[in-house]
């Protein structure tokens, strides 16, 4: 339970901190785009990247790319391997599988686009400890239609092809295994051939990868990949421990020996070593270069808060702790748990208590989550000292001698032993075959039934165990699992909200690993009101918090966590799938005349306030400003600099190359119209300069005109794309230039939601009456065919706002009974904002009219929830609004 400093962390960190505020000098184009597109909230919504995200991924690069002088000081020790590990601490639930994304799509996009660059390799071999790890991480293979990329918006638009041309291999360490000289010597074949070469070796384990050299490592769950010192005493690790350690890391050896790493990025929330004859406990690995633990993740919210008992009513234990705080502990519980028992023999009472206590905590939770309408009930997880003990348990429940009956239905009980799941060794269930006609043979015993392999039996537990909590699959129902040390790594249930632990817990790190397995959050919904995340809990008795942040009252058991609601495409709602299409922008043709109705523009107001225009400068003695030889910069001496032609031609010259790309006429032609309308518009009363007396001075107003020239570029150009454009052609993403509510992947809402009967989207979450009105309307009026809200769909229109490209998404998208569609906006008030908005929604209705291939399109927008009905029927009958 000590805090220990990893000093080349807190070294890095505030150097990296320097770099990003300094706009990361040194890094590629296309480093410095992702960076950007990585920040950019625009479209995000609940998918931006948290701060540890995109801090692990920062100080990745800035290890790569920052200027050397930067860097001066910093050592990152070595492993003893040939090339350079670097490891990200990151907590479970913390995303980790984002960061080596972003970190792929890094790598590839810059080798790809600057092949000649060293730092790079568009070959990427990621290793993992299992099998359910490797199933879990095909999200970050680019062709998979789940990938990470696209779900997650973590490349540009236009750079997706790219990405296709690195070549990404996932496989378990098991892949790496060799046999030695020593293992063939004492085989009793007539095969003598030795052990294979680095090259055979390589050839065979990376498959495509092997066509190229330099290739980056990727660890997950890098805990197991240690390097195993050379007569090294190493306690309490198990033979197989060291085997996987000896073989992950051995083998990336060779590969480096045959091809070359470039680099090996390691990441994993316990990066420890285990503990050796000099050596007190576990030791952290020396070239952690970023850190995010578990302690950080709780406190911010990202995993759920885990609530431990720290009083109960009955008798305290010697340190005034509850019983309940480390069952296992009890001099009672230890010695009836560990040794071997029969299933019949009763648990102790203490267990039998604290069963029935977090049951029935648990039977108030699925009672919420069922009368909220949630299909999958919350999850219990127990992890027992061994396997008697497991199998008593379920016995106990079973026999329903925990009094919560509903929490004692055995098929819905899933007992577990690690060694089940990786090595099979239970008895083997039989199963009855079928005769090639497909009926049941019935000839004998032996011919009717086999028995099912290992590795059958194996994987069958793992797709249950994999697919706890996910509506559809084998797992949904399953509300208890017994489990004998630990679950597989990777394991990604969100539905766990009860942990028991009845072992021994010898270290803090073991505590991390189990309630580890129990904190991946539902949802990540903003807080409307306070900004945070929305808390989450998991209930846990039996597992020894000594320095982690938790929660706990004086009730017992506490308030059960708030259920979610999956939010998802229903097939049985196919018919109300709709389609449009996916623009990344519209290029405009104008008219050779150019034209702007000034009497028709909104007036534009310039503070003259916000405009500087006297500076003071003091020198700096011994650190502080000497303000007796104060200096100044006065917006007199800028005035002379600033003649109204000179503002004129500037604001002209702008415009004029937004404009002209597109423009029909000659380009000297373009100029000349451009400097006479906007002498017309600065000469007019369309500018208003507050406070007012300021603009009454002809040189004050003259100055604070030019040192606004951005504003009034921004002012003209909306009106003069609008009044000067014969045609709009919308340019599709080559990719996906189609997009569907079918391609929305399932996520879980914390808010309100009401069921739906015309979207394909199985609920609307509701942020308030204003949404919730017009989806009650949408769903009962008959001129609706099919509808959706389009908050996480993908329906973005791009516009500028204040000289950056963003996007939004309107409220709604309706197709009705004549086969049109209708953007529906929901707006109390409009703003300057708002207004740029609707009209390059305006500018992308039109355009996809013109194309015509995606029939009928129409916009509208409601002032009042009671305005929808009569917009419904104007967007039937009539062409425009």
């Amino acid at each position: 339970g000590k805090f220990i400093e990893i000093p080349l962390v807190n070294q890095i960190r505030p150097r990296v901190k320097a770099w990003r505020e300094a706009n990361y000098p040194g890094v590629s184009g296309v480093t410095k785009r992702l960076l950007e597109h990585w920040y950019n909230l625009e479209g995000r919504q609940n998918k931006r990247f948290f701060f540890c995200q995109l801090e692990a991924i920062e100080t990745i690069i800035w290890l790569t790319e920052a200027p050397p002088e930067s860097k001066a000081g910093i050592d990152i020790p070595s492993d003893g391997s040939a090339y350079p590990r670097f490891c990200s601490k990151m907590a479970t639930g913390s995303g980790k599988t984002l960061v080596m994304s972003m970190l792929i799509a890094w790598q590839i996009l810059n080798k790809v686009i600057h092949y000649q660059d060293t730092r790079f390799s568009k070959y990427i071999f990621i290793i993992t400890p299992g099998l359910t790890v490797k199933k879990r991480l095909q999200v970050l293979l680019p062709s998979n239609p789940d990938n990470y990329y696209q779900a997650f918006n973590i490349i540009p638009l236009g750079l997706l092809d790219k990405l296709h041309q690195g070549k990404i291999l996932i496989e378990n360490w098991q892949a790496l295994n060799w046999d030695t000289q020593n293992i063939i010597s004492k085989r009793k074949s007539v095969d003598k051939r030795g052990a294979k070469s680095n090259e055979a070796f390589a050839r065979e384990v990376l498959g495509e990868l092997a066509r190229g050299r330099n290739i980056v490592i990727i660890n997950d769950e890098a805990h197991h990949a240690w390097r195993v010192p050379p007569q090294s005493k190493i306690k309490g690790v198990a033979k197989d421990e060291i085997d996987e350690a000896t073989r992950w890391i051995g083998g990336c050896d060779r590969i480096h020996q045959a091809r070359g790493i470039l680099s090996c990025f390691d990441f994993t929330a316990t990066p420890f070593t285990p503990a050796r004859k000099k050596t007190k406990g576990e030791t952290l690995f020396s070239w952690i270069i970023s850190d995010f633990g578990l302690n950080d993740a709780i406190e911010s919210g990202l995993v759920k808060t885990p609530r431990v008992v720290i009083r109960d009513d009955g008798q305290l234990t010697k340190e005034y702790k509850s019983r309940f705080y480390h069952i296992y502990k009890d001099a009672e519980v230890k010695q009836n748990l560990g040794r071997k028992a029969n299933q019949e023999e009763p648990l102790p009472d203490l267990v039998l208590n604290a069963y029935n206590l977090l049951g029935k905590d648990w039977l108030e939770t699925a009672k919420t989550w069922k009368s909220a309408g949630f299909t999958t009930p919350p999850v219990m997880i127990t992890v027992a000292n061994r396997t008697e003990t497991s199998t008593r348990i379920k016995y106990a429940f079973d026999s329903q001698q925990i009094q919560v009956n509903e929490l004692c239905v055995s098929e819905l009980t899933l007992q577990v032993d690690s060694k089940v799941l990786n090595a099979a060794e239970d008895s083997e269930p039989e199963i009855t075959t079928k005769s090639k006609s497909g009926k049941s043979d019935r000839r004998s015993t032996a011919s009717s039934k086999r028995k099912i392999s290992k590795k059958e039996q194996g994987e069958y537990l793992r797709q249950i165990v994999d697919t706890v909590g996910k509506p559809g699959k084998p797992g949904e129902r399953i509300q208890q699992i017994i489990s004998v040390g630990m679950l597989s790594e990777g394991w990604d249930a969100k539905t766990v909200t009860h942990i028991m632990g009845l072992r021994a817990f010898s270290s803090q790190l073991l505590c991390e690993q189990v309630v580890g397995r129990g904190l991946r959050r539902t949802a990540y919904e903003i807080h409307p009101e306070t900004g945070l995340l929305e808390p989450e809990y998991v209930n846990i008795f039996g597992v020894p918090f000594t320095f982690l942040p938790h929660e706990s009252g004086e009730d017992i058991p506490p308030p059960p966590p708030t259920p979610k609601t999956e939010i998802k495409p229903v097939s049985e709602k196919k018919q109300a799938e709709i389609k449009w299409p996916n623009i990344i922008r519209i290029e405009r043709i104008y008219s050779s005349v150019l034209k702007l109705a000034i009497s028709q523009l909104e007036p534009l107001e310039l503070n003259a306030i916000e405009a500087a225009t006297l500076a003071e400068l003091a020198p700096i003695v011994e650190g502080k400003p000497d303000v007796s030889k104060i200096s100044f910069i006065d917006w007199k001496i800028l005035a002379d600099s600033l003649r109204l032609q000179k503002i004129i031609f500037e604001t002209a010259r702008d415009i004029f190359h937004r404009l002209y790309p597109n423009w029909k006429g000659k380009k000297e032609s373009l100029l000349s119209q451009l400097i006479v309308i906007i002498e017309d518009f600065i000469n007019s009363d369309k500018i208003k300069i507050t406070p007012s007396f300021l603009g009454e001075d002809e040189l004050k107003r003259r100055t604070i005109i030019g040192l606004n020239m951005t504003k009034i570029n921004r002012h003209l150009l909306p009106a003069f794309f609008v009044e000067n454009r014969e045609s709009s052609v919308p340019i599709f993403d080559s990719d996906r230039p189609i997009l569907s509510t079918g391609d929305m992947p399932p996520w879980y809402a914390g808010k309100p939601c009401e069921y739906t009967q015309k979207s394909h989207i199985n609920c609307c979450t509701l942020d308030g009456a204003w949404v919730g009105s017009p989806a009650w309307e949408l769903d009962r009026h008959p001129n609706v065919d099919a509808w959706m809200r389009s908050d996480r769909f993908g329906l973005e229109i791009f516009y500028m706002f204040k000289g950056v490209v963003r996007k939004y998404r309107p409220d709604f998208l309706i197709k009705l009974k004549n086969g049109s569609f209708l953007i529906l906006e929901t707006k109390g008030r409009d703003s300057d904002r708002e207004l740029i908005k609707r009209n390059s929604l305006d500018e992308w209705v039109k355009a996809v009219n013109q194309y015509g291939t995606f029939g009928k399109w129409q916009r509208a927008v409601s002032r009042n929830p009671t305005d929808i009905a009569q917009i419904l029927e104007r967007a039937l009958f009539s062409p425009k609004f």
